[in-house]
């Protein structure tokens, strides 16, 4: 069986959820204490992936990054050799939607040739809802990604999130 190992960046401002997500990916857990990253957390989950070859295990080693402005000047060397990206924003802010382009072209800007996927988080709080679906699918769309409604807090959509990132990293350019 194959073995492959990808870098996937998390990018997005902060509090969207970026360590949510992962942490509900990686231990099926969810903790509504906020506690913002500093720098970058790694983490790595190995997934099975079906191709036209048969099942390739996918180790995706996971680049949680601060969402802070301070760490702007850093952040073009973590992204550095990134496979995915997970663009993050928080459908409780809009704002949070608007800055996913500048995290594109951070990514851009690295020299990363990376599929990128969007996560539209916090999909459960409905009645703080400043984003609708047709906001979040536009932005996609113009980023040139697929979309999920994620909620790191009932895991609706996050499976799905990262296996489809994971098709997309197995997928021939």
């Amino acid at each position: 069986m194959t073995v492959l190992n990808k870098k996937v960046c998390l990018l997005g401002d902060f509090a969207v959820g970026k360590t949510s997500l992962l942490r509900r990916f990686i231990y099926d857990r969810f903790d509504d204490k906020y506690i913002s990253t500093i720098g970058v957390k790694v983490s790595r989950k190995t997934v099975s992936i079906a191709d036209d070859q048969g099942v390739v295990e996918l180790r995706m080693m996971l680049w949680d990054l601060a969402g802070s402005e301070e760490f702007d000047q850093i952040r073009a060397s973590y992204l550095r050799g990134a496979a995915g990206a997970i663009l993050v924003c928080d459908t409780t802010r809009s704002k949070t939607l608007d800055n996913l382009p500048a995290y594109v072209d951070d990514l851009l800007s690295s020299g990363a040739r990376a599929k990128v996927i969007v996560a539209a988080n916090k999909c459960d709080l409905i009645t703080q809802q400043e984003l609708t679906s047709a906001q979040i699918e536009a932005a996609a769309e113009t980023i040139g990604a697929p979309h999920y409604f994620t909620s790191a807090k009932t895991g609706t959509e996050v499976e799905m999130l990262f296996r489809h990132l994971g098709q997309l990293l197995l997928a021939k350019p």
